[in-house]
């Protein structure tokens, strides 16, 4: 305040009307506003002086940086022009460096300044000034003082630093492989060696190099497979090279019933969508594939297993799907042949109805016997999420898998004339140069209706479009349900963008709602999505300000202006895995009545948001991958390959292990939290473009999030059988004895029990009444006997109690220690609550399973 009453001085009225003056008097009472609205702001004490979550910021500035500027501050002449083609024979110019230095003197002065008028001079760090192509500084700051310069009205940006680079397969290096299980079996030369993983799914492209055994190591006859290789004109000799060691196609269904078209589906193992040849490539691609879309490349993407064999079932097919009997035979082909592990990136759209259980339809019938000849079989848990009961792979003998969403991100920027900076999203290349485009809406430069099926505002049809209005110039369309549910696509849009000689297109929202659906795939032409509704609004609020129309709305001069980033630079930010929106979710349901089971689903989480891996150019699923080698999709359908392709690194390591301990390592050893303590998340519908977060619970991921390295030595092991299997579809009130004989030619025993007594790596009521024990039992796998301990925390309105809460255990199969678990109800309530139960090794081995109960009833 000393300072305030000092200014009031007659003496000072000459200093005041200096420009200087004023320009230092404005950053002060601007620094006095940020620091009293900091005090003032609730619960910000905390962090004040706290110096121990000091990060790196990029700081972005107002000003345009030497590449940009055009003049306009006095003393300073505009820099951007040199920056042009003739750049190499101007910059030798002294009086043009001399103009470069001097805005570049004065843009460091800037940075100087601000950082000074804010902080204490050893408060902060400056790494770099950025002058050239940013105008902004690198700064070590805490988390306070960044929040203190986003509010600065000087500043653009303030953004935490996090390694880039382009965007590949990401999961191999997020999961820890290289250093992890793959070092353990050889590296990439040998993850999965002779472990073979059956796809059953729309088939292979043999000819694309995530396939090729070009250059590696020959891979020799495996005898234990039995299958064949079908040829065809369209799938030669020679498609099966090791790597793919057998592949065959199954559509007898599907050509009874008339919808079969052999010059779309093909008549053999041949992928004519896209889907079977990505699933493939994530579970045992190989290595080091480069991805290459519309000339240029993504990173590199590489299968969990690269080593492994791929023994291809195509079953389903474009646009039909697959037909049961198709699919079964696949599965049962797949069995005889003797593969490891069976992916099924399939399931129903509903719960069957041709049994009275879940657990007895014909599909999941037959998975049982494939667990019974000791295969693994990993399903989809299905995209029905974020609602409960939208689980469609049901049974206990199943490894079903939910999506998650890894730690890349997708930025990139639209900078507009007044110097506004929004942020949207957009795997596109940024405007060409530094200069800044002309905006242009599409409304404003449409003739004509079109085509009834089409908004002109989707930017479909470039017929509609006024060329010499849009030539050049940046257009603006709106990203609208019909990209969602009607015929409106991204490729199409750049095909627009290209006849018209546009310079590149933003895409706004009219609501928030499609923006949540919007996927970023590669675009050929400058692109950003601005995908919520505040954005798009800022946007246009802009655009009409600077447009001129006359009295019937006619433009008479387009004055908005605007330039994109580059946004085919990807983001990585370390965060652990979220649960995706679309990921379906538990409870699982035992009847097509939807009736809860005391049965755990999904049962993992592992990556399947926006998965990089290999595609067929004659592939027709994915529009905006038509003609490329490569896409990037999301599903259960991709996150399944990912936990086949890791099971068969588990499986190579210990090729005695059955189904059950390959699921029980996995399930038991999965991540519930973050690297610092905190619980996972999972997304779920907020109404507008960005998915609401909150604690995920196991409904939503099973165990966790697959954790490899820790499933590779989990100390115990939860064991079940074919016989434990039958047990429990005879126990409670699943089906009757008669059913379960028909469907398993096993009788059912005297006694079964309760579908909750299964020996799972779980434990689970729909609905608890007063109290209940079940028990389980964990088998040593490890090579020494090891003490546990056990700790737990109790679902709502329930007490656990375990007995013992701590064992010794020995060396083998023999050494068994069954735990009783007591369930306690204290009080009654509809509401589902989750609890934990964890074993602590005194050799290390840590591992823990979920607990969730529905209804309680005293």
């Amino acid at each position: 305040m000393a300072r305030m009453d000092c200014i009031r001085k007659p003496a000072l009225s000459k200093a005041l009307k200096s420009v200087g003056f004023y320009a230092s008097l404005q950053r002060r009472w601007i620094l006095v506003v940020i620091l009293v609205l900091e005090v003032l702001i609730p619960g910000n004490d905390a962090v004040v002086g706290n110096h121990a979550d000091i990060d790196t910021y990029i700081v972005v500035m107002e000003d345009l940086p030497i590449v940009g500027y055009k003049g306009g501050i006095p003393g300073l002449r505009g820099t951007a022009k040199y920056f042009t083609n003739n750049w190499k024979k101007h910059h030798r110019r002294d009086h043009v460096k001399d103009l470069v230095r001097k805005y570049q003197s004065h843009l460091i002065q800037k940075h100087h300044t601000l950082l000074e008028d804010l902080f204490e001079e050893h408060s902060f760090t400056k790494l770099y000034s950025f002058t050239h192509i940013l105008n902004g500084a690198a700064v070590r700051l805490t988390s306070h003082q960044a929040a203190v310069l986003t509010k600065h009205p000087s500043v653009v940006r303030v953004e935490k630093s996090y390694t880039v680079k382009k965007a590949t397969i990401h999961t191999p290096d997020y999961l820890g492989l290289p250093q992890g299980i793959w070092s353990e079996l050889g590296g990439v030369a040998g993850a999965g060696e002779n472990v073979i993983i059956g796809i059953v799914d729309t088939g292979i492209d043999p000819k694309h190099p995530s396939f090729s055994t070009s250059g590696q190591k020959p891979y020799g006859p495996l005898k234990k497979y039995q299958g064949v290789c079908e040829v065809a004109k369209e799938f030669p000799a020679g498609s099966c090279n090791g790597k793919v060691i057998g592949a065959q196609h199954f559509a007898a269904a599907a050509s009874q019933d008339g919808v079969f078209n052999a010059s779309l589906h093909f008549a053999s193992p041949l992928d004519g969508d896209g889907h079977g040849s990505h699933v493939a490539s994530i579970a045992a691609g190989n290595w080091g594939v480069p991805v290459i879309v519309n000339n240029v490349t993504y990173g590199k993407i590489s299968g969990m297993a690269p080593r492994a064999r791929i023994a291809i079932y195509k079953a389903l097919y474009p646009l039909i799907g697959g037909f049961i009997p198709d699919v079964i035979k696949a599965c049962d082909k797949a069995v005889e042949d003797g593969v490891d592990i069976l992916s099924l990136s399939l399931g129903p759209n509903s719960p069957p109805g041709g049994s009275t259980s879940t657990f007895l339809n014909i599909l999941d019938v037959a998975l049982l016997n494939a667990v019974k000849a000791n295969i693994l079989v990993v399903q989809a848990a299905g995209n029905g999420g974020p609602f409960a009961k939208t689980v469609t792979s049901f049974s206990p003998w199943v490894l079903s898998v939910a999506a998650g969403v890894d730690d890349r991100t997708f930025p990139n920027s639209i900078t507009l004339g007044d110097k506004k900076v929004l942020k949207g999203t957009g795997l596109a290349p940024a405007t060409k140069g530094p200069g800044f485009y002309r905006l242009v809406l599409a409304a404003d430069a449409t003739q004509g209706q079109g085509s009834p099926l089409f908004s002109p505002s989707d930017c479909q049809e470039p017929s509609l479009f006024n060329r010499a209005v849009v030539s050049g110039s940046l257009l603006i369309c709106t990203y609208g349900f019909s990209y969602i549910f009607g015929g409106s696509t991204l490729q199409q849009l750049v095909k627009t963008i290209e006849a018209v000689g546009a310079a590149g297109v933003v895409l706004i929202v009219d609501s928030d709602g499609p923006g949540s659906k919007f996927d970023p795939v590669p675009l050929r032409v400058p692109a950003i999505g601005l995908l919520n509704l505040a954005d798009s609004t800022a946007l246009l609020s802009y655009y009409q300000t600077n447009t001129k129309k006359d009295q019937t709305g006619k433009v008479v001069s387009f004055g908005a202006s605007a330039k994109l980033g580059n946004g085919q630079i990807i983001g990585y930010t370390g965060v652990a895995q979220k649960v995706a929106i679309f990921s379906s979710r538990g409870p699982d349901v035992k009847d097509f009545d939807f009736n809860e089971a005391d049965v755990l689903k999904p049962n993992v989480l592992a990556p399947g948001f926006l998965i990089w891996g290999a595609w067929t150019p004659i592939g027709i699923d994915q529009p905006a991958y038509q003609g490329q080698q490569f896409a990037m999709i999301s599903g259960t359908s991709m996150a399944t390959p990912h936990v086949a392709g890791l099971s068969a690194l588990l499986k190579e390591k210990y090729p005695t292990w059955s189904p059950a301990a390959l699921s029980s390592a996995i399930i038991t050893t999965a991540d519930v939290q973050d690297k610092q303590g905190r619980s996972l998340l999972s997304e779920q519908l907020s109404g507008g473009s960005t998915p609401f977060l909150q604690d995920a619970t196991p409904f939503d991921m099973g165990g966790g999030a697959l954790n490899i390295n820790a499933a590779r030595n989990p100390g115990l092991i939860f064991e079940a059988g074919y016989l434990d299997y039958v047990r429990f579809l005879c126990s409670g009130n699943i089906s009757n004895p008669k059913e379960v004989f028909a469907a398993t030619k096993t009788p059912c025993p005297p006694a079964p029990g309760m579908p909750s007594d299964l020996n799972t790596p779980s434990i689970t009521f729909a609905t608890l009444v007063e109290a209940k024990t079940v028990s389980r039992t964990v088998t040593n796998l490890m090579v020494t006997g090891e003490t546990y301990t056990i700790t737990w925390t109790n679902p709502a309105d329930v007490v656990i109690t375990v007995t013992p809460s701590q064992f010794t255990i020995g060396i083998g199969r023999q050494n068994k220690q069954t735990i009783n678990i007591l369930l306690r109800v204290t009080l009654a309530s509809q509401m589902a609550s989750f609890g934990q139960i964890r074993f602590k090794g005194s050799l290390g081995h840590a591992l823990h399973i979920p607990v969730s109960v529905g209804v309680k009833e005293i």
